[in-house]
């Protein structure tokens, strides 16, 4: 029945953005609410940007009906799991409310970065105060259990980092809506196998929503006014239920199964966003840049550069993100965390090194 229920919720939200997406793209063309192209984007026309619109109310219908139909079926929660689950799930929907009219606006009228990163930190510190925060890291460079006044700042970090990732990482068709769903399957999966039921529905629910603005974003025409971007609204919904869901997985407490190298497999599934900030940024500040100012040294832009095409490079990228996350976790119980950690930033440099020496021959050419 679990399953089922969580079949039933990632359908709702399947259906319901089928059915919402065309009216935004209808108002979105009606009110001239558009993305306009520059020399940094890659898109030529103007699209309209605001498919993200669609995530959040969505979600929230979907997992809240599936909630109510397992209560009234008999199938509802137990008092005690409810304890620990409900106050983790509403700070959820505070933060997401807030990361939604935030996202709106910036969509709209334009935010300044300054404004977003206060936001952000205002909904990352939400989850400390009903005690989610990581906890463990199960044997990491030799680390286990970490205290409090560590472990409280590093997640409240940790939000905001993966949040931006998946912002700054939306910068091709379908690439942060396909990473996020390459997440949000594994997170799903992983979820159900410990038999964390809720956590599951929120991953697969979450997925739901993205099948149809992945067929409008990478499949649509621009010219039949079918095409459209998830813009900040979507961006900052996903990195924020990712890194909840990332979280949620990686902490050790008496009522989660603990699974060993939890912490480097939750966010084994966000390797190739946060990295890729982390490669952006250093460059950077290398070349005496501000690392908030935007350029075209994006893992997309290099494919871009190296000649592939928009599709290509996003499936290229999918494929590596689902190599990283699927070896790490079924290496994870044969290899050292540390280890595995180490291994996957000597490959995620060596794969940089040999993209820039190819970017580099298409240049000479």
């Amino acid at each position: 029945m679990n399953i089922i229920f969580i079949l039933i919720a990632f359908t709702i939200s399947a259906y319901i953005a089928r059915l919402i997406i065309p009216r935004i793209l209808l108002i979105s063309f009606r009110k001239k609410l558009f993305d306009i192209p520059d020399e940094r984007k890659v898109h030529k026309r103007a699209i309209p940007r605001l498919g993200g619109v669609s995530f959040f109310p969505t979600i929230l219908l979907s997992c809240s009906a599936v909630l109510a139909l397992r209560t009234l079926t008999g199938y509802g929660i137990s008092v005690l799991t409810a304890s620990y689950i409900l106050p983790e799930f509403l700070v959820l929907v505070c933060g997401m409310v807030i990361l939604y009219l935030t996202g709106i606006a910036d969509d709209l009228v334009g935010v300044r970065y300054r404004q977003k990163f206060v936001i952000q930190i205002i909904c990352a510190s939400l989850f400390p105060v009903v005690g989610l925060w990581i906890n463990d890291f199960y044997g990491l460079f030799g680390i286990n259990m970490i205290p409090a006044w560590f472990g409280i700042p590093f997640t409240i970090i940790t939000v905001v980092f993966i949040t931006n990732a998946i912002n700054l990482i939306d910068g091709i068709d379908g690439l942060a809506s396909g990473l996020s769903s390459v997440s949000l399957l594994v997170f799903g999966f992983l979820f159900m196998e410990k038999g964390l039921w809720m956590y599951s529905m929120l991953a697969f629910s979450t997925f739901g929503v993205l099948i149809p603005f992945f067929y409008y974003n990478v499949f649509g025409s621009a010219e039949h006014a079918r095409k459209i971007f998830m813009g900040d609204t979507g961006s900052l919904t996903l990195g924020y239920i990712l890194s909840f869901l990332a979280i949620k997985y990686s902490q050790n407490t008496a009522f989660v199964p603990v699974t060993q190298g939890a912490f480097v497999i939750a966010f084994s599934t966000l390797i190739v966003p946060a990295f890729d900030v982390v490669r952006v940024v250093i460059v950077r500040i290398y070349h005496g840049k501000s690392p908030f100012e935007p350029d075209k040294n994006h893992i997309h832009h290099q494919f871009l550069a190296m000649g592939f095409t928009v599709r290509k490079a996003m499936l290229l990228i999918l494929l590596i993100s689902c190599v990283f996350s699927g070896v790490n976790i079924l290496l994870m119980p044969y290899v050292d965390n540390t280890l595995m950690l180490v291994g996957d930033i000597i490959v995620w440099i060596g794969l940089n090194l040999w993209w820039s020496r190819v970017k580099l021959k298409n240049d000479n050419l």
